[in-house]
């Protein structure tokens, strides 16, 4: 496969996300964290055709992660990277006591409730997740050239978070990032500005 080359950027290393495909509880609408629970048939057919979005991009990925959780690795498998990287802290948030509850059930009790502003109690703290997140995008810029290509199959809230790192900006801004299930964003630059390339691909 030929290098991709469309849209703006320099030759740094650019990174494409990948949220796994639908589950119960992605339908549901509860938090699902370190719940390792398996993909919906509905998930696996995403997950193909997230592989067809990929291969039609014509992108030669030189490093290939996944989060640990079976939803994201599933969907790398199917995707056609069965080969990835299981990374331990590409996991999703920790959402604590709140792993399993639907988001309404929490906004009912406290309508003014934002996962962004107050957290979840018991879990990790969005600075954790934000330093986890820099973690790998500093090993993508530091351990690819230029002109290559890393890939990481992860979760909603996880990637979210990675975009805002991957912009400098502060972690909460991730709450303007909204992925659906086994779509892919692709992020690059436009020359040294760190730069969202594509989105929900």
């Amino acid at each position: 496969m030929s290098h991709d080359k469309s849209g703006p950027q320099s030759g740094r290393p650019t990174l494409w996300l990948v949220r796994h495909g639908e589950t119960e509880w992605s339908r549901s609408g509860q938090y699902t964290g370190l719940t390792d629970i398996p993909l919906l048939p509905e998930g696996e057919e995403q997950a193909r055709a997230a592989g067809d979005t990929l291969a039609a991009a014509g992108v030669e990925f030189s490093l290939v992660m996944s989060s640990p959780l079976q939803r994201a690795w599933r969907t790398a498998e199917l995707a056609g990277f069965a080969q990835a990287e299981r990374v331990p802290h590409a996991h999703e948030w920790d959402y604590g006591e709140y792993e399993g509850v639907p988001s309404q059930d929490i906004r009912a009790q406290n309508p003014d409730y934002r996962i962004w502003d107050d957290g979840v109690p018991g879990g990790e703290e969005l600075a954790q997740v934000a330093a986890r997140a820099d973690r790998i995008i500093e090993r993508v810029r530091t351990e690819l050239a230029d002109h290559e290509h890393a890939i990481l199959f992860s979760h909603g809230h996880f990637s979210r978070v990675m975009v805002a790192r991957w912009l400098g900006l502060p972690p909460q801004t991730g709450r303007h990032f909204l992925l659906g299930t086994a779509k892919a964003a692709r992020l690059g630059w436009d020359k040294t500005t760190p730069a969202v390339l594509g989105w929900g691909l």
